[in-house]
Order: C-alpha cells, then structure tokens, then sequence
C-alpha cells in the first residue's frame, strides 16, 4: 500500500507525485511550490457563546480600533505556519480564532450550536453520536480542486467524524451528512463502524466506504494529536496519517466506479468525480478536535 522507492541517502519517494521523505522529513523535488494566494451525533441545544462572534462583528471592531493602536498579531502557537511552510505555498484554511472562511454545509452561515473555539482548537461538540444533528459538517467558502491538505485532529473513546473532499453541498438537501469523498476518522477499538463495511474500509484514514487504509498505519492512541493529510493532484488522491502514505487510488478510473457502485454512494449520480468542492469537517455527534487546518494549491496534473 506505501508503494515508495527509498535511494541511498535514505529518502523514499512517492511513484506518483514529485516528494520524497526521510523520518518524518518531506522535501518536494521537482514541483515548484506555488505562490501564497489568499484567501458529535443527535440533536442539541448547546448555544457556543464563547465561539460566536460572527466575522461582520469582528470587521467593526477592527474599525474600531485607534489610530496608533497595535495591530491583532500572526496566528501563533499551533495554527501558526512555520517559514518552511509560508516558502511552500501553504496558507491556513483555520486561523485558529474566528470563524472566517467557514460556514455550514448546508446554511450560508456558521453554525449557532454544536460547534466550539477554545485555545486555538476548533471542536464538534458530543451530542450522542447522531449524524450531523447538532451544529451540522462545516465547509470552507472557497473550493480545492489539486491540493496538498494537512491538519491535525484529536478523538474521544468511541468517536466518530471525518474531513471530506470534493463534497457537492447540494447533493444532500435532507438529513444526514453533506455528500463527498472521506477521509475516516475513527476509534477503531471502540467504534461499531470499524467492523463495518467491507475489509476495513470504514476505519481511520479509509476511504470510507470504498478503500481501506493500510493496516499497519502509524496511529496514535485516542487523546493524543493525529495529522491528517490528504493530496489531490488531477485524479490521482493519496491519504497520509502522521507522515506514512495509507493508501491512493484514481478518481474516476474503472476500479473506482466499480467500489461506488457497491458502496452507499451508488445512488449519487458521479461521486466523487467533481472538477472542485469545498473542504468538510463532520459533525457526527462525538467530540473531536481540529487544529493547524492548512493548504497549498498544486499545480494542474
């Protein structure tokens, strides 16, 4: 499933995009960066007042700042990117402090429950494990078509919640999560879904529903930090947790209409085959938590 060549120095590179790494170091070798460009389940009565304070507010209160006053600082601390990563190309989707950028999968607006900000942590709140009926999936505004995404994420025992990709908000108009294309996230120990599915294709950094992650994938245990990472570069899409490559496959090639077609995406006309979508979070009813949201923009394949 980690199908890498390792040279003499001891970097191993990925047969399908030009990055190679050695112990936890990544370097590209070939693509150069891009320039910055800008930019838990069940029903609930959580009002998050700590959180809301919607961007429009914000916007008047830096107008109203005094000429002379100190200007709000770079986001620090672990939604901060380093100088490697400003070098790059890479820009945070979360600044660690607002909600900007975000709004509801199916609501023009973030949502007013369900959903909280504290110490530069974004969580879905626990709400008993119900499927996007609290705050609901939040998206980004802007949408990603080839894309090097990276975050970290933080579960609770038997927890549940994903990040999807190329999602089509207007898929899903009822219940239930918004539609598109998942990276799992999952206490597999604890959770029903893990035994779920076909071979494992409903556990963490799966493509759920369709491809499983490779087994032997480097997890750290419930509580402590994750990074998620997910690359989309023309069809081709890999997923990565804590540096390893799980698992890639083609958007839209003959094996993977056929795993669509034997999976609960068969109803959707074309899934997973959008030319570009928003970034999704999942509210699935359990705690989790989100942190250093960051991307860059790939050059078209």
């Amino acid at each position: 499933m980690n199908n890498r060549e390792v040279d003499g120095a001891g970097w191993a590179r990925s047969p399908s995009l030009d990055l190679r790494e050695r112990d936890g170091e990544r370097q590209d070798t070939g693509v150069p960066p891009p320039p910055a460009w800008g930019g838990d389940r069940g029903g609930g009565s959580m009002m998050m007042t700590k959180l809301l304070v919607p961007a429009t507010s914000l916007a008047l209160l830096v107008l109203a700042v005094p000429a002379g006053a100190v200007e709000p600082a770079e986001p620090s601390g672990p939604n901060a990117l380093s100088a490697e990563e400003r070098a790059q190309g890479f820009v945070l989707l979360w600044d660690g402090r607002t909600t900007e950028g975000w709004r509801g999968a199916k609501s023009a607006e973030f949502p007013a429950q369900g959903w909280e900000i504290e110490n530069g942590v974004l969580s879905v709140l626990e709400t008993g494990g119900a499927e996007s009926r609290a705050g609901g999936d939040i998206v980004t505004v802007e949408e990603f078509s080839d894309f090097d995404l990276r975050l970290e994420f933080r579960i609770t025992p038997g927890a549940n919640s994903g990040v999807k990709y190329f999602v089509d908000p207007d898929l899903n108009k009822g219940e239930g999560s918004a539609i598109g294309l998942e990276y799992q996230i999952l206490d597999d120990a604890r959770h029903p879904d893990a035994k779920m599915g076909k071979g494992g294709n409903r556990t963490l950094a799966s493509l759920y529903d369709l491809i499983p992650a490779d087994p032997a994938k480097p997890a750290r245990p419930v509580g402590e930090w994750n990074e998620a990472r997910i690359v989309s570069h023309g069809r081709h899409i890999e997923h990565w947790l804590n540096g390893t490559k799980v698992l890639e496959y083609e958007r839209g090639s003959p094996a993977f209409r056929r795993l669509v077609a034997q999976s609960k995406y068969k109803i959707w006309k074309d899934f997973g085959e959008r030319v570009q979508g928003p970034i999704l979070l999942q509210d699935h009813g359990n705690r989790v938590s989100f942190r250093r949201i960051r991307i860059r923009k790939l050059d078209p394949a």
